[in-house]
């Protein structure tokens, strides 16, 4: 008897309560998390994961489902599931940053498009580059990373005592900060490029105020700054593998303490 003399499979209600946080960390962190990932197919996943947790790992069924006490132990699960999932997602908004530094020196401040991934609207050039991070994660195994770090997070944090404590939040915080920072180091190749060439031409209007600066500046911007983005690609992805390792390295710390 489970909670006001409803007579369920414990077994049932112990998947469910395992699938809590398996599919908080699902909805937060990338390519799990696209808007274009059906629920279905997130909610599938969770409960095969949930049952290799079963498996490995010894879950006690809740004593009542209609409790306070299950109800903390419930929200205690998804923080910690949510967390694992947004560190990660921290760590795909550095291509973000570098887009808009990048559109907005070339010009292409105006050109959007619809993300596939979060369904919102995104500098072309930050599409761009948020595909080729997503080809990258999954290219160095990530989302399998991602989900062993998920059944072992159960040895660290078992069922129904995991809660995020203080020096774990500021660490996502501080994470946060280098995510920033690495999304400006990864559009300085391209940024310093255009920051001369706008010297350049500021320069140039100086000397010859009669000269049309549209005319000359933003072709010559869109110029330097599709050769500089060819040039600086293979730089570019070496960098983002080093964000993805130290995203998935945050995770860990983060799952395992």
């Amino acid at each position: 008897m489970l909670g006001f003399g409803l007579s369920i499979e414990p077994q049932f209600w112990t998947l469910l309560f395992v699938m809590v946080r398996i599919g908080a960390a699902f909805v937060a962190a990338p390519v799990f998390g696209a808007f274009g990932v059906p629920v279905q197919v997130r909610v599938a996943l969770s409960g095969a994961i949930g049952v290799l947790v079963l498996g490995t790992h010894h879950v006690a069924p809740p004593a009542q489902v209609f409790a306070l006490a299950t109800f903390l132990a419930i929200a205690g699960e998804a923080v910690a599931g949510l967390a694992i999932g947004f560190i990660l997602q921290i760590a795909f908004a550095a291509p973000f940053v570098a887009s808009e530094v990048i559109s907005t020196s070339m010009g292409l401040g105006f050109a959007n498009a619809i993300d596939p991934g979060s369904n919102t609207a995104t500098p072309a050039v930050g599409q761009f580059l948020s595909i080729l991070m997503t080809l990258l994660f999954l290219s160095v195994d990530g989302h399998l990373v991602l989900v062993d770090m998920l059944v072992k997070s159960y040895d660290a944090m078992p069922a129904g005592a995991a809660w995020i404590a203080p020096e774990r939040a500021r660490a996502i915080a501080m994470f946060g900060a280098y995510a920033f920072a690495a999304g400006l180091l990864l559009a300085l190749p391209v940024g310093f490029l255009l920051m001369c060439l706008n010297l350049i031409v500021g320069l140039i209007s100086r000397a010859a105020p009669a000269l049309n600066l549209f005319a000359v500046g933003l072709p010559a911007s869109l110029a330097v700054g599709v050769v500089g983005l060819a040039m600086a690609f293979p730089a570019m992805g070496d960098y983002m593998l080093v964000v993805i390792r130290e995203g998935l390295d945050a995770t860990q710390r983060l799952a395992f303490g």
